[in-house]
C-alpha cells in the first residue's frame, strides 16, 4: 500500500484493510487473517446472544464485542446498558488475552459495573457475568507483569441459556 494513502471502506470512511488475527490485532498486508465481523448488522436479541457466544467459544472476543456493539447502537435505549456492558466485557477479555493486564482488568471492571444494575435479559445470567468479570479482573490485575496472556477460549464466559 502507498505510504501516503489510507484504506477506505465502500462509503469512503477511513478503515484499515489490513488482515486481523482472532483477537483483532492487525497483521501485515497480505497475511492470512481471520474474517472480520460485519458491522452494523441488526439482529434480534436472541440472535445477538447466540452469535456472540459462538464467537466467544471460538476464542474471538474482539469479534463478539462488535456483535454486542451493533446491538447497543441499533437496539432500544432501555437495553443499551446491557449491550454496552457485554461489549465492555468482551473488550476486557480481548485486552487480557493480548497481554494488556491493566486495560483488560479495567474494562472487565467497567463492564461489570455497567451490568450491575441490569436484571436478567434475553436468557443472560447477568449476576453470573458480573461475578465472572470481577473474578477475572482480579486475576488479570494480580498476574505477574509480562506473564502469560489469558486464554480467551478457556476464560470465555457462558452468557446463559443461549
Amino acid at each position: 500500500m502507498d505510504a501516503g494513502a489510507r484504506d477506505r471502506d465502500g462509503e469512503g470512511r477511513a478503515r484499515s484493510a489490513r488482515p486481523r488475527d482472532g483477537l483483532g490485532r492487525p497483521l501485515p498486508y497480505g497475511a492470512a487473517g481471520v474474517e472480520r465481523q460485519p458491522e452494523g448488522v441488526v439482529r434480534t436479541p436472541e440472535a445477538t446472544v447466540r452469535e456472540a457466544q459462538r464467537l466467544l467459544d471460538a476464542g474471538m472476543p474482539f469479534h463478539a464485542h462488535e456483535v454486542f456493539e451493533d446491538a447497543w447502537k441499533s437496539g432500544p435505549a432501555e437495553q443499551a446498558p446491557l449491550w454496552r456492558g457485554l461489549a465492555q466485557l468482551a473488550v476486557g477479555l480481548t485486552h487480557a488475552a493480548r497481554g494488556n493486564a491493566v486495560g483488560g482488568a479495567r474494562l472487565l471492571r467497567r463492564g461489570a459495573a455497567s451490568l450491575a444494575g441490569v436484571r436478567g435479559a434475553h436468557g443472560i445470567d447477568v449476576p453470573g457475568l458480573v461475578r465472572w468479570a470481577d473474578e477475572l479482573a482480579h486475576r488479570v490485575a494480580a498476574g505477574p507483569a509480562g506473564g502469560p496472556a489469558v486464554d480467551p477460549v478457556r476464560e470465555a464466559p457462558r452468557l446463559g441459556s443461549v
